[in-house]
């Protein structure tokens, strides 16, 4: 979860790691440090809090061609100056970032303090430079001791590090994305690629059990015997304006103002002559398929809800699991199961072990993710890519919808392989109207009244969301993004759950958003007008002419389109109602408390 750069080259470091943290705030904003060394010693700046305070506190930027930085979610230990990274050995002169968890940290930091030395912060993290220096005293070798060090740790990281009196960085990784990046003049290392992408976009993604070197003028990889390592070069092709803010204030709002170009992107070359085509799922790629399981978290558990929906409408046996509950509740797998993979960055922990604990199992997998060369794509048995473009605000926006219409296409891609399923009726209706779907956002985004709602709804004591259908896994998501950014009481719901319980906490001080989408819209109406028969206002979130037309005391409207689509649209309005609330409230809109972009760690 927490931002690592390391950067090594011509010229200073610390500019470029400062910025490079900055790009990297949305994987962890506790507190933030950086180390550079000059053949003087290693120097260690770092405080709690964000990197912008590390910046007024730097007096002079610390002069170095190589360093190590590093922004922090908390897991070990509250976010102190003590607990931010750079973290140390006893005397001062190998310092270590850290993103991931070691298990055996208790037991390697009392056997070090057994040794003699001496610890200052509540962190895993800081049996790692010890280590090394433990090591150092066998093999003389900072190489070898790294490659030692790191197989003494159980859990997962990604690791950079450097050593007085050495122009090299170390790093090495396992469980934890590490990203290099190759310039001509410099080498990078990174938790991900916006962290370098105004430098370069060359690119090699390490994988688990990979060490690398970096010198000034060269780099090498090797695993953990130290036997060399060949891994491809990549060209992201990422453009370095995506990553930055332009013109908004918040990346969240331009994140949603982005998803008429994200969605072209995404749709682009997948429908042909009224089919879905997917470049490497050829026809008969499903055809052995019985059952179909979508694992994901968070935002992407809402858009795998999604095509679940789709799926089961057309007769395939389909379940929604949670990733982090996938070992525990899953049901049969064998060889028929495909599991569907979904994550934004291709780097989600329990998504991860959902699949890898399916794959065991004997099942078949499909990534669907925003990142190529993530270690999700690598691993799946394929890999179908959203398309949306980099996403950095903290709150999913654009991959959202991109996920949602990338599982969309993909279900009909499926059920088109397998002869018991039978192919929704209104297929090609909704295949042609999904090429409108970004001027439609469009339309949205120029003609919503969403701030105006979030003005009249401000003083509520409690949000809730209701859908049916399709409908239901947007009101989550409106929920989520709600309660994600505003901090307030927010809960989504299947409209026809509200009258078994939640309905007692209903007054008129808790608005209900029913997201209607054109089709099973009758439940949602039904429970809306007892929620307001208890004085809650109801806010119609949906296509103009549709069942609460005549009941909604305020509508937020989208364009007339496919049942299918309209969800999509209407959870556009909903975005930005959580945006427009959570700044009249001046919430860190793009940083909310306690929270991360990429969930790398159990």
């Amino acid at each position: 979860m927490c931002g690592i750069i390391a950067r090594i080259g011509q010229g200073e470091a610390a500019d470029t790691l400062l910025t490079g943290l900055e790009n990297l705030e949305y994987r962890g904003y506790d507190s933030a440090g950086i180390a550079v060394q000059n053949g003087s010693g290693v120097k260690v700046h770092k405080c709690s809090g964000e990197v912008s305070e590390l910046k007024s506190q730097l007096d002079g930027q610390p002069h170095g061609n190589l360093g190590i930085g590093h922004t922090r979610w908390s897991t070990h230990g509250p976010p102190t100056d003590e607990n931010a990274h750079p973290h140390t050995d006893t005397v001062g002169d190998v310092a270590v970032v850290h993103n991931g968890v070691i298990d055996n940290y208790d037991e390697l930091k009392a056997d070090l303090q057994a040794k003699g030395h001496e610890f200052e912060s509540d962190t895993d993290t800081e049996v790692i430079p010890h280590l090394i220096t433990e090591y150092l005293d066998d093999v003389d070798d900072t190489e070898a001791a790294v490659r030692q060090a790191v197989d003494t740790l159980e859990g997962s990281y990604a690791i950079a590090a450097i050593v007085d009196g050495e122009e090299r960085v170390y790093a090495a990784r396992k469980g934890s994305p590490l990203v290099l990046g190759l310039d001509d003049e410099e080498w990078f290392l990174a938790s991900d690629v916006p962290a370098f992408l105004d430098h370069t976009d060359e690119v090699i993604y390490l994988e688990d059990g990979d060490l690398v070197t970096l010198e000034p003028n060269a780099y090498w990889i090797t695993d953990l015997e130290g036997q060399p390592v060949d891994r491809e070069v990549d060209t992201v092709d990422w453009d370095p304006e995506d990553a930055g803010k332009g013109e908004y204030d918040h990346y969240m709002l331009k994140e949603i103002h982005n998803q008429p170009t994200a969605l072209s992107n995404t749709i682009e070359g997948r429908v042909e002559d009224g089919d879905v085509a997917f470049e490497d799922l050829p026809a008969g790629t499903f055809a052995d398929i019985e059952t179909v399981q979508f694992v994901a978290c968070g935002t992407s558990y809402h858009a795998a809800m999604y095509g679940a929906q789709l799926l089961r409408e057309a007769g395939l046996r389909t379940e929604v699991i949670r990733a982090s509950e996938y070992e525990s509740t899953t049901g049969p797998v064998d060889e028929n199961t495909l599991v569907v993979a979904v994550t934004q960055s291709g780097e989600t922990a329990d998504t991860l072990d959902a699949v890898r604990t399916a794959t065991d199992r004997g099942a078949r997998s499909l990534a669907v993710t925003n990142v190529v060369g993530s270690t999700i794509s690598r691993e799946a048995d394929d890999a179908v890519y959203i398309r949306a473009g980099p996403e950095v605000g903290v709150a999913a926006t654009k991959t959202y919808s991109s996920q949602a219409v990338t599982l969309s296409l993909l279900t009909q891609r499926i059920a088109a392989d397998v002869p018991e399923t039978t192919p929704a009726a209104d297929r090609d209706a909704m295949l042609a109207e999904l090429q409108h779907l970004p001027e439609y956002v469009e339309q949205v985004l120029e003609s919503t009244r969403a701030e105006t709602l979030a003005e009249e709804t401000l003083d509520s004591d409690s949000y809730f969301f209701i859908g049916n259908g399709l409908g239901h896994s947007v009101a989550l998501e409106g929920a989520l993004k709600f309660k994600e950014i505003t901090y307030e009481h927010a809960e989504g719901f299947a409209s026809g759950q509200l009258k078994h319980g939640p309905l007692a906490l209903v007054t008129e001080a808790s608005p209900i958003f029913a997201v209607v989408t054109g089709d099973g819209d009758e439940k949602t109406k039904t429970n809306a007008i007892e929620a307001q028969s208890r004085g809650a206002p109801i806010v119609a979130v949906g296509p103009e002419e549709h069942a609460l037309v005549d009941v909604a005391d305020e509508h937020l409207s989208v364009p007339a389109t496919h049942p299918v689509w309209a969800g999509l649209l209407a959870n556009v309005q909903l975005q930005l109602v959580s945006y427009h609330a959570a700044e009249l409230l001046d919430r860190p809109i793009d940083k909310p408390r306690n929270l991360a972009k990429s969930v790398t760690v159990e």
